[in-house]
């Protein structure tokens, strides 16, 4: 039986080109109000990527009441925690890495590459679209990638695309090909 890897939400920007270091934290931050939400730390998480499923570890401190209060709007919240979680999912699953941030109109929140690439050109990059929910079934996860998949189909790009979701509440990151789908 494999050991479950850990999520690498943690120090972000020191892989990920598109993350400087205060996005990076403020990702992070983020993450840990999100995932304090509903579960203490360390936890289990699913990540589906390609239709396989691996249990994750997920840990974080715990968040302080002036960290809570700095990030009382909940889907504010969400929203940035959800791109620590499925960009670190997609490092983890894919090894592709935020190289840029998208620009408006391209469906997509991020572009993401092997390492090394995004610097030039995007030539080897995908799009990332990123979504995040504290909805408590499986369902709404996965209306929610469809959702996101459809986002990333209307999008003025010819490049590739991922989308990927979180359920925090339910402890599943689903990342999809974007050409396949789910």
């Amino acid at each position: 039986m494999a050991v479950p890897r850990d999520l690498p939400i943690e120090n972000m920007d020191a892989r990920h080109r598109a993350l400087t270091p205060a996005i990076a934290a403020s990702f992070h931050e983020a993450a840990t109000v999100c995932l304090a939400r509903h579960h203490a730390p360390p936890t289990e998480f699913v990540v589906r990527a390609r239709d396989v499923s691996e249990s994750t570890h997920v840990s974080w401190p715990v968040p302080d009441r002036r960290c809570l209060d700095a990030w009382n709007n909940v889907t504010d919240t969400t929203e940035a925690g959800a791109c620590a979680c499925v960009i670190a999912a997609a490092e983890l699953r894919e090894q592709l890495y935020a190289v840029r941030r998208a620009e408006q109109g391209t469906g997509a929140d991020y572009y993401i590459g092997p390492v090394g690439s995004g610097v030039e050109d995007l030539e080897d990059c995908y799009r990332l679209e990123v979504g995040g929910t504290d909805e408590r079934n499986a369902a709404a996860i996965e209306r929610l990638l469809l959702e996101k998949i459809a986002q990333t189909r209307r999008g003025r790009s010819n490049l590739p695309a991922f989308a990927g979701v979180v359920g925090f509440l339910e402890k599943r990151i689903l990342l999809s090909d974007v050409i396949s789908g789910p």
